[in-house]
C-alpha cells in the first residue's frame, strides 16, 4: 500500500485521548511518525495507518474506532481538492476532479462510479478503494466510507438519497450504529465498499460555486499533478502567482487555500529555508518582469496588479530586484522584442 497524506489521520489523536489512550505511543508502535498526528502534510505509509487504526480499536476496546475518527474529519482535509469540490458545478464534475487528483492525497486510491451491485436501474454505486484489489483493513474502510458519506451530505446540503452502504467486512460495531451514522441500511460482507446512490446524482447541481476559485484550485492541482513531491514553497508560489491581482495574498489566505494553519505553513517554509514574504516577493518579481517586458500596461496598473500601491513603489521594488527602474526594465524588454 502506498503513501497517504497525514491529513487522513485527522481526529485520531482526539479519539484516542477521549478513550484515555496514549496516541503518541500507539503511533510509534504502528510505525506512524508522531508528528503525523498533528500535521497534514507528511507522507505516511498506508499500511502503518491501517495498523494504527486496527491496534487502537483493539487496545482501547473500541470496535467503532474508525467510525469515531470519521466524525472528527471534514472535507477540508483534502486541501485544494476540497476547494475544487466545493465549487464544482455538478456531482459529475466533483467525481471527475476526484478521479483525476485524489492521488495527491493518497497514491493509487480511487473513487469510481460503478453499476449498481444489486442491478437496480435507478441506482449506481460510488466505489471506495484501490482499483487493483488491494484490501483495506476494516477500520480504514469504516473511517473512509463514513467520511465519503459525510462529504457527499455536505456537498448536497443534507440528504443526497443514499440507498445502502455496502461494507466488505463483518460489522465492527452493531448494525444499528452503522445505520445511525449512515442514515440508511448497511449491508456487510459485500464484494466492495460502495455507497449506493440515485442514478441521477452525478447530474445534480452542487450549488452556486465560485468559478474563479474553482479555476484557481484546478490550476493548482494540475500544476501539482506533474510535480506531486514539489516543495511547499513551490506550491505557495503557484497559489500566489494566480492570486496576484485577483484575490488576497496574505499568509492566512494562502494557508486556508492549502488547508493548513498559517503557523504550520510558515513552519514548513522555514524548514525549506524560505519565508512567506520571500516567496511572495519572488512571485511579484516574476509577474512584474513578465508584464513590464511583454505588455504596454501603465506602470501604476502593473504595480496595482502585483499588490503594490503605485508606480513609485514599483520603481523602488525594481531597484531592489534588478538594480534599475521599472521603466528601464521595460525599455530593455522592448529592445529585445524588436
Amino acid at each position: 500500500m502506498e503513501w497517504v497524506r497525514s491529513a487522513a489521520l485527522r481526529g485520531v489523536r482526539t479519539v484516542i485521548e477521549h478513550l484515555d489512550g496514549d496516541p503518541d505511543a500507539m503511533a510509534r508502535r504502528a510505525g506512524v511518525p508522531v508528528a503525523a498526528l498533528d500535521d497534514d502534510e507528511l507522507p505516511v505509509s498506508g499500511s502503518a495507518i491501517a495498523m494504527l487504526l486496527e491496534s487502537a480499536a483493539r487496545e482501547l476496546r473500541c470496535p467503532d474506532f474508525g467510525l469515531r475518527v470519521a466524525l472528527e474529519q471534514d472535507l477540508g482535509m483534502l486541501g485544494p481538492l476540497a476547494v475544487a469540490l466545493q465549487n464544482a458545478p455538478t456531482a459529475a464534475d466533483a467525481l471527475d476532479y476526484t478521479a483525476k487528483y485524489l492521488f495527491l492525497h493518497a497514491r493509487g486510491f480511487s473513487l469510481t462510479l460503478v453499476p449498481d451491485p444489486h442491478g437496480s436501474r435507478g441506482t449506481v454505486g460510488v466505489r471506495y478503494g484501490y482499483p487493483d484489489r488491494v484490501r483495506l483493513s476494516p477500520q480504514c474502510i469504516d473511517m473512509g466510507l463514513l467520511f465519503l458519506h459525510r462529504a457527499l451530505a455536505y456537498l448536497f446540503r443534507g440528504d443526497y438519497g443514499l440507498r445502502t452502504a455496502e461494507i466488505p467486512h463483518p460489522p465492527m460495531a452493531t448494525r444499528e450504529r452503522y445505520e445511525e451514522l449512515f442514515g440508511a441500511r448497511a449491508t456487510f460482507q459485500r464484494p466492495a465498499a460502495i455507497l449506493r446512490v440515485p442514478a441521477d446524482l452525478p447530474q445534480r447541481s452542487i450549488g452556486n460555486g465560485d468559478q474563479m476559485t474553482r479555476q484557481l484550485a484546478l490550476f493548482f492541482l494540475e500544476s501539482q499533478a506533474t510535480k506531486a513531491d514539489s516543495p511547499l514553497a513551490s506550491q505557495v508560489k503557484a497559489v500566489l502567482r494566480h492570486s496576484l491581482g485577483t484575490g488576497p495574498t496574505t499568509v492566512s489566505a494562502v494557508a486556508g487555500f492549502l488547508a493548513m494553519s498559517p503557523r504550520s505553513l510558515q513552519r514548513h517554509l522555514a524548514d525549506e529555508g524560505k519565508t512567506f514574504a520571500a516567496v511572495l516577493d519572488d512571485a511579484r518579481r516574476e509577474r512584474a518582469e513578465a508584464m513590464l517586458t511583454q505588455s504596454d500596461l501603465p506602470l501604476a496598473q502593473i504595480g496595482s496588479t502585483i499588490g503594490l500601491e503605485n508606480a513609485a513603489t514599483l520603481s523602488r521594488y525594481a531597484r531592489r530586484w534588478w538594480g534599475t527602474t521599472a521603466r528601464a526594465v521595460r525599455q530593455t524588454g522592448s529592445a529585445r522584442r524588436q
